[in-house]
């Protein structure tokens, strides 16, 4: 199990030609696909401890419903003005979201809200949610950056027995 962030940081630059490789593998396969990535989630998510890393949190950009603005606020006790004012911006269309990364609520890599986090932090790194092979290119965006995609991928590849194509100077 990779959790140290240099060596994965490292391995999604060397890997990028085999990953583009493996989603289009990925995306023509007729696996069920939902269930092998949850199944193979299920597996690694629990050995990984998220507060000793916190990449996701430094690194990400989270959109922010107007529900959860204004229950950030009452959490703070704070005025949903206020909130936007210091810990939102939104956008011409009209979306909301965290303005500052690494986010205002990380701590010692907790999350100081933790208990009434945004939904997209809820559910990152979505790879318990249905219609994997739609998000199979935004997963591999997020490859250098979180311990749990880049072992799920990395057991997905094995498991499916993908062979990257090795390319001879």
């Amino acid at each position: 199990m990779e959790t140290d962030l240099a060596l994965i940081a490292a391995a999604s630059e060397t890997r990028m030609e085999e990953n583009e490789a493996f989603r289009e593998f990925l995306k023509n396969s007729t696996l069920e696909l939902d269930d092998l990535v949850a199944e193979l989630n299920a597996g690694i998510e629990p050995l990984i401890d998220c507060t000793a890393c916190g990449n996701c949190c430094r690194s990400l950009m989270i959109n922010v419903s107007a529900q959860e603005a204004d229950a950030l606020a009452d959490r703070l006790h704070s005025s949903v003005a206020l909130v936007k004012e210091k810990y939102l911006e939104e956008s011409l269309g009209g979306q909301l979201v965290i303005n500052t990364i690494p986010c205002h609520f990380l701590a010692d890599n907790k999350c100081t809200i933790y208990e009434h986090r945004f939904t997209e932090c809820r559910e990152f790194p979505h790879l318990n949610k249905t219609g994997f092979r739609q998000r199979i290119f935004g997963t591999l965006m997020h490859y250098g950056r979180c311990p749990i995609i880049y072992n799920v991928m990395e057991a997905l590849k094995l498991r499916t027995k993908f062979v990257p194509e090795i390319k001879t100077p």
